[in-house]
């Protein structure tokens, strides 16, 4: 699951002004909104957690799993990642779809 910082930086700029953060996992990266796991970014792919998100929100995309063994995620399409509103809609309708992170010890 190899991918470019060049695309993980991308991604993050396209999301500006939401609160986003990535972190580097299973060799690739997990990005999170509002405190929230929401994505995984892999083999310069973004692959949009599976939420009670509207299902309009995540129009276009299809079910895949982000690597071998994985749940199915929301694969973003190249030409949806162009779109940046349309970005910031799914990545947030996608964070307001899951619970609130626990709270740690």
């Amino acid at each position: 699951m190899a991918q470019g910082r060049e695309f993980v930086n991308r991604v993050v700029e396209l999301l500006q002004p939401l609160d986003i953060r990535v972190k580097a996992m299973f060799g690739g990266y997990g990005l999170y909104c509002d405190e929230k796991f929401v994505a995984v970014i892999g083999d310069d792919q973004l692959y949009l957690k599976q939420s009670k998100a509207d299902a309009s929100a995540l129009e276009g995309t299809t079910l895949a799993p982000p690597y071998e063994g994985a749940k199915d995620y929301h694969l973003v399409p190249d030409a949806l990642l162009e779109n940046d509103q349309w970005l910031k809609t799914a990545v947030q309708a996608t964070s307001d779809g899951l619970p609130a992170p626990k709270p740690k010890r």
